[in-house]
């Protein structure tokens, strides 16, 4: 798999609680430079990241972020909001706790309706694998699978652990055949992002990939 295949899969983050506009201009800049799937950035954002890259990069934003305890309702008006102001995919964080208290059916009902916001745009379901059992990972991958969202996704990379190559294979396994995979979090070299896409993933969220490859340009590999 040559670079810009990669690069074709990365959504480029910048998350950072701290990010400035310059920051979001430049990561911007170099994601229609080197032709990634999107920009991932903060809600408070999305309409200047639009108005700035018009229809040059897809710009993808974040919901219920990062530790998805939010209401429902919150999170469907944060959706909304951010379609309003141009964002072309939106990452939603589950809740947690529905998980753990094993109220599968009051997490899928949450998806739905945060999809139902979102209409034809990409919805992706951030699980948080770090936090999951085996089991709870894999019912997650039956309830993303009913609920009509586009993507199941493993990490909002702000917790204990980031995507695992092990994670990735097991939602290959058990998602249904019109969800795709998105691993994130901890991704640093091409050889992960390689093996991660190898195992099923169709998307990447990272911020090291562009950074290693600037870094190997500058010094002229």
């Amino acid at each position: 798999m040559d670079q810009k295949e990669i690069l074709e899969k990365v959504d480029h983050t910048l998350l950072t609680q701290t990010a400035t506009w310059a920051e979001i201009k430049q990561i911007c800049d170099d994601a229609v430079q080197y032709g990634t799937a999107s920009v991932c950035i903060p809600a408070s954002y999305v309409k200047r990241t639009k108005e700035y890259v018009g229809d040059k990069m897809a710009v993808c934003t974040v919901i219920g972020f990062p530790n998805g305890y939010a209401t429902t309702a919150v999170k469907v008006f944060e959706a909304k909001d951010a379609i309003q102001n141009g964002a072309d995919e939106i990452d939603m964080v589950i809740n947690l706790g529905y998980v753990k208290d094993g109220l599968y059916d009051l997490q899928l009902e949450e998806i739905k309706q945060v999809k139902a916001a979102c209409g034809s745009r990409i919805l992706k379901v951030i699980i948080e694998t770090c936090l999951l059992t085996e089991e709870e990972k894999i019912k997650m991958c039956e309830v993303v699978t009913k609920s009509g969202a586009d993507f199941i996704k493993t990490s909002t990379g702000f917790s204990t652990a980031g995507a695992t190559f092990e994670d990735v294979a097991l939602f290959k396994k058990h998602v249904g055949p019109n969800v795709k995979i998105k691993a994130a979090g901890g991704i640093q070299t091409m050889d992960d992002a390689e093996k991660f896409v190898s195992l099923g993933a169709s998307r990447l969220g990272t911020s090291r990939i562009i950074k290693l490859i600037k870094k190997e340009e500058a010094h002229g590999y």
